[in-house]
């Protein structure tokens, strides 16, 4: 691995350095990591400020939104000078200010059929951070096509749900095989009508980013075909598996 970490990267991150099966080698695996944040949002912005603190190479955001009030109490990158401005650039200016070695590029822009291959192939790990199903969907779709390494979130009230899917493993379920409809409701997914409990976006979106930092170390146990719900009002956590759909349209 042709990758240095300087003597400020060292002490910085040192105290993950220090783990066991961790050391320098995973800090630079860490390093040389491109991760691609889809939504910067309640979960994209908590997975974005710890893969950026953790010390990762390229995180790339994706987003055509603009920060507004109703998005402060969840969306942790944000304040109210950033009213009315793009959450891609706003994020950025955070994220460079908490960790100038981490690179970010950010895209203006919602993902659709015609953007979604050439985004997702330039990047090794890929986040859903989004809030409808249609998005989710095609994330799917494209990472699987591409053999990428997901993470999906998802919050609802106070509840939560995580899944991970690792594409470059044949016959790995995909989100489609645990929505089972070609069409799902976005209701179960909006905040403006259901509500959520901010802590909750930070809860699930740095789990995201926990699940991510553990592929590109290589340590622990993944969620690999497997969900994790969470219903934080009474803190009861389980974990469901996913098994691949024989008529899966993937």
């Amino acid at each position: 691995m042709n990758i240095r970490l300087s003597k400020k990267e060292i002490e910085r991150y040192s105290r993950q350095i220090i783990l066991k099966n961790f050391s320098n080698i995973g800090q630079k695996k860490i390093k040389q990591a491109k991760i691609l944040i889809i939504g910067v949002g309640g979960l994209g912005c908590s997975v974005a400020e710890f893969l950026t603190r953790a010390g990762a190479g390229l995180i790339g955001l994706v987003d055509d939104d603009k920060v507004s009030l109703s998005n402060l109490h969840r969306q942790s990158l944000f304040n109210e000078n950033d009213l009315g401005k793009l959450k891609v650039i706003c994020a950025k200016n955070k994220l460079n200010k908490i960790n100038g070695n981490t690179k970010l590029n950010t895209y203006k822009l919602r993902l659709n059929n015609l953007n979604a291959y050439k985004l997702i192939q330039k990047y090794d790990f890929i986040v859903d951070g989004s809030d409808n199903f249609k998005t989710k969907f095609l994330i799917n779709d494209f990472s699987l096509k591409l053999k990428k390494y997901l993470v999906v979130g998802a919050i609802n009230k106070f509840d939560g749900h995580v899944l991970t899917y690792n594409f470059k493993i044949k016959k790995t379920p995909c989100l489609r095989c645990f929505f089972q409809e070609n069409i799902v409701s976005d209701d179960i997914l909006n905040c403006e009508y259901e509500g959520v409990l901010g802590t909750i976006a930070s809860i699930i979106g740095t789990l995201q980013a926990n699940e991510i930092l553990k592929q590109i170390l290589g340590i622990g146990k993944n969620l690999n075909n497997k969900i994790l719900i969470l219903d934080l009002l009474n803190l009861k956590f389980r974990k469901a598996e996913i098994r691949k759909r024989k008529k899966c349209i993937c």
